[in-house]
């Protein structure tokens, strides 16, 4: 549904900038899932996830059944183990099985320590098998006509380079119920050996807490592995520093001990202690009973409350309320407020450089008709009445989107690359029109070139529709906060912020028309209007290049050459209408039918979007800042280090803005280092509902939104346009 509105919206877009750049002065913007039903195998770009199964004697009771999940990673990706150390997420089995049988929890195989800077994974490379023991009961009995047992498996995993990616699969199996099924005896077989085997401590084994570590001492352990270093896995999250490599030494008769420092951020306790030791491939599984018992825990931080408390001290400055809240009437000094920042944010798009030639434009030509007090009263009020209708019209679509499930957020439109490529196409139409390359009324039929002036007030109406399209991408970033509050508004509360945001967009406009004193301060007409007008049109190319970019974020550098390919034959097919006579005979028509056809071959570039592994690769081009995934923040603030949320988008101009200015400061920089600030930027340039639903919770609507979060403190949200002060103080703080 999103994409068949982008369309429409495209559509609508083109057709507005038909009509309201005729006018006198010639002015006027995942998840991922793979495999099917009845598939047993997922591929995606990161890992080859096969569904497997071991019955050498069929299905039957007191048979051998295993079914397992078989993950090959791409290299340098890996997944995780049931503890994933201080990141991450364990893969997780959901089964649908037969009638009667019963699937046990997966036999972890021994997993390794995958180092990232100060922290530490548990997990798996290369390929690994998650075996699951099947339990046929005594009595079972399959359907008389049935030959095989269907098996389903819905498995979700997190697999991670620098970057992390959530995805799953669904999987469906048949296995012989009378035949052998023995293909992947090997890969069965290898993950019994890397199974962890139980062990029995030995008596004088034991674990206890001092001086802020976990010594451990173990008896009884393989004497092949006397002298040896090995590695040491909690099964319990958050015990240990997962980083830390352990002290250990191997004393007489056998003994190994070892120092593990805790978790200052330790939120379980457990009794006995279970851990994994490994040496080399091979491993061990023991509980250790811990002497003198756990010290209390620090407080596990959860995500909601901290959350609350964050909206509750930026009540003041973003009035917001928290994501899944019903449908209920705002206060009236709260509404009332959203009013004002929406009415103050329409005032400041005026100064965006695509919205001013608009601007500027239609209030110069009042020097041209600066008598017709009438007319121009007119104009001003049918302008506002455009600007107002439709970004009222606009706000009414994003809320039923929401109302019909879909994930999107204030500038969800530039999330669609068909919509990034039709509005460099259309500023580009508009820049050359503000460059004098062409005049519609020239290239019109004479009974359309004649609209305007039979209908000026239709006219100015669709200036201030094409004044929403050009802004709207702009309004974010001056009114996070309100538009973050209609998501939880009646009807008409919402509508009446999105209302008022365009009042305040019209309102100099308005103004300008009904005031005389502003024409008769304007210059005489003359050649400045021509040169001005001129003048405007690099803003407006300066636009193409931003959306460019834009969509280079969306559909990579392929996408982003071929739609500058068609903004110059687009270009070409406009200069050769202006044309006279034998000229123009010959050459629009085949200037038009290239254009045709590369768009033909093409136009699929600009709608293809690429994995995502390209945008975060972009996102990685600063090595100091990290991908965001929904789960990280409070994983990383559990392990005691404050943590930096950029939610940012390449269609922001004032995500960029202050991504250039505050956020590449050397001294706030410097902070962050000295304060061992985890810096992570979520990056919603394209659709993701995570990013989404984690602006909803801090009751916002769109980007920029930036957070920092701190061990046993409230989250602060801080202003749209970041402020070094702002932040150096709070770091400060910490």
């Amino acid at each position: 549904m999103f994409h068949c509105l982008s369309r429409r919206l495209l559509g609508a877009l083109f057709f507005i900038a038909a009509s309201a750049l005729s006018t006198g002065a010639g002015a006027q913007f995942l998840l991922k899932s793979s495999g099917g039903a009845g598939a047993s195998v997922v591929t995606t770009p990161y890992v080859r996830a096969e569904l497997v199964a071991h019955a050498p004697q069929g299905i039957a009771p007191g048979q051998p059944l295993q079914l397992g999940l078989l993950i090959a990673h791409q290299p340098d990706w890996h997944t995780y183990w049931k503890n994933p150390g201080d990141s991450g997420l364990p893969t997780q089995l959901d089964w649908q099985l037969p009638a009667g049988l019963d699937a046990s929890e997966i036999a972890w195989p021994a997993p390794r320590k995958f180092p990232i800077g100060t922290l530490a994974n548990y997990g798996y490379d290369g390929q690994v098998l998650l075996p699951v023991a099947i339990t046929v009961p005594p009595g079972w009995r399959a359907d008389p006509l049935a030959t095989e047992a269907t098996f389903q498996l819905h498995a979700s995993w997190l697999v991670c380079r620098q970057e992390c990616i959530p995805e799953e699969g669904r999987f469906t199996l048949q296995v012989p119920i009378q035949g052998t099924t023995a293909l992947h005896a090997a890969a069965f077989q290898a993950a019994a050996e890397a199974q962890p085997r139980p062990l029995q401590p030995a008596d004088g084994s034991s674990a206890r807490v001092q001086d802020g570590a976990l010594l451990l001492r173990v008896a009884g352990l393989p004497t092949t592995w006397q002298g040896r270093e090995l590695g040491v896995f909690p099964e319990t999250p958050g015990v240990v520093q997962t980083a830390a490599s352990p002290a250990q030494q191997w004393q007489d008769g056998g003994v190994w001990t070892a120092s593990v420092p805790l978790s200052p951020q330790r939120s379980e306790s457990p009794e006995p202690l279970p851990l994994v030791l490994t040496e080399g491939v091979a491993g061990v599984q023991l509980a250790l009973p811990v002497e003198g018992g756990w010290p209390p825990s620090a407080a596990l931080a959860t995500v909601s409350p901290a959350l609350a408390a964050a909206l509750a001290a930026n009540a003041q400055n973003a009035p917001a309320a928290p994501a899944g809240a019903g449908v209920t009437a705002a206060p009236l000094p709260t509404w009332l407020a959203a009013l004002a920042g929406a009415l103050l944010g329409g005032l400041l798009l005026n100064l965006m450089p695509c919205v001013f030639p608009v601007l500027a434009i239609k209030v110069t030509g009042f020097a041209r008709h600066g008598q017709d007090l009438r007319a121009q009263r007119l104009g001003g009020l049918a302008y506002a009445a455009g600007v107002v209708l439709s970004f009222v019209l606009l706000g009414a679509l994003m809320l039923a989107l929401r109302a019909a499930g879909e994930a999107v957020g204030w500038g969800f439109q530039l999330q669609s690359p068909a919509v990034v490529a039709g509005l460099a196409a259309l500023f580009t139409l508009i820049g050359l029109n503000l460059a004098g390359v062409f005049e519609f009324g020239r290239m019109l039929p004479s009974s359309l070139a004649s609209l305007q002036a039979r209908h000026p007030v239709a006219d100015s109406f669709l200036t201030g529709v094409l004044a929403v399209a050009v802004a709207s991408p702009c309004t974010a970033p001056f009114m996070g906060a309100s538009l973050g509050l209609t998501a939880t508004l009646p009807a008409a509360q919402a509508l009446a912020i999105f209302a008022a945001l365009g009042v305040g967009l019209a309102l100099p406009y308005v103004l300008a028309a009904w005031l005389p004193a502003v024409a008769r301060a304007l210059p005489r007409p003359g050649a400045w209007m021509d040169t001005l007008r001129r003048l405007l049109a690099f803003p407006m190319f300066a636009t193409v290049v931003w959306l460019t970019w834009v969509l280079g974020q969306q559909v990579g550098i392929d996408g982003a050459a071929a739609l500058l390919i068609l903004l110059v034959l687009l270009a070409l097919a406009v200069w050769t209408l202006t044309l006279r006579g034998r000229t123009r005979a010959v050459l629009a028509p085949l200037s038009i039918a290239a254009g045709a056809c590369a768009a033909w071959v093409w136009a699929p570039k600009l709608v293809e979007i690429q994995p995502l592994p390209v945008a975060a690769a972009a996102a990685q081009a600063d090595g100091s800042w990290q991908p965001w995934a929904p789960e990280l923040p409070a994983q990383i603030v559990a392990s005691g280090r404050p943590v930096f949320v950029d939610y940012t988008a390449a269609w922001c101009v004032t995500c960029q803005y202050n991504k250039q200015t505050t956020l590449s400061d050397e001294a706030v920089l410097q902070d962050f280092a000295a304060k061992g600030v985890t810096l992570l930027r979520a990056d919603w340039t394209r659709r993701d509902p995570a990013i989404t639903a984690a602006l909803g919770e801090l009751g916002r609507s769109g980007v920029p939104v930036y957070v920092l979060h701190a061990p046993g403190r409230a989250p602060v949200v801080f202003s749209e346009i970041l402020g070094r002060r702002e932040l150096r103080q709070a770091l400060a703080a910490l």
